[in-house]
């Protein structure tokens, strides 16, 4: 019988170089929740920074486990399917956090299943799980700049801090984030999706 719990996967690559960029907004977006909901992390196997908690929120009360992958993003989903074969939480009860450089900073995307949109974290836990039917939030980061060099404007833009303007937004983008999490698991996926995807 699966488990009750749920498991919120916010991705990033582990180390003090990439605190603080883009591609690191799963991270610090599952730094808010667990703040939110007094989780603390620990080790899991080498694979992955991982807390329990319990959110009570409209008067549900739902077991959740967190996780920060240590595998580096192109190796997300050996830690998401570690933690999901562990602790038996199917992909439908898996929530995963990630930037995403097809949305404006600012704009969050509700999803279940879909195309990984060439993101590398998500093409990891797609083929590790075997599956895409595990819910999305995604936060978007904007675009880097098109050009002969694109794939290495890619790679330093996600791997690059905000601006300044950004900066002063990314607290309360960072909640909205964790608010949608939230709202997929308390209220549903086409709930969250009414709430978050329009703005």
């Amino acid at each position: 019988m699966a488990s009750d719990f749920w498991l919120i996967a916010g991705l990033g690559n582990p180390g003090s170089k990439y605190e603080g960029t883009r591609h690191n907004m799963g991270f610090m977006c599952a730094d808010v929740l667990a703040e939110r909901w007094s989780v603390s992390l620990s080790d899991h196997k080498g694979l992955a920074k991982l807390g329990k908690g319990v959110m009570s929120l409209g008067g549900q009360r739902v077991k959740f486990f967190l996780a920060k992958p240590l595998t580096y993003m192109n190796e997300s989903g050996n830690a998401v399917s570690s933690i999901s074969a562990y602790y038996d939480i199917p992909a439908e009860h898996i929530v995963v956090i990630h930037d995403d450089m097809d949305l404006d900073f600012g704009r969050i995307k509700v999803k279940a299943g879909g195309s990984a949109g060439g993101h590398n974290g998500i093409k990891s836990i797609d083929r590790s799980l075997g599956t895409n039917k595990y819910s999305r939030v995604r936060l978007g980061v904007g675009h880097a700049r098109r050009g002969p060099n694109a794939h290495d404007n890619t790679v330093n833009w996600v791997l690059g801090g905000f601006s300044p303007q950004q900066r002063k937004q990314l607290d309360e983008f960072l909640a909205d984030g964790a608010d949608a999490a939230e709202t997929i698991i308390i209220d549903g996926l086409s709930r969250a999706q009414e709430r978050f995807n329009g703005r």
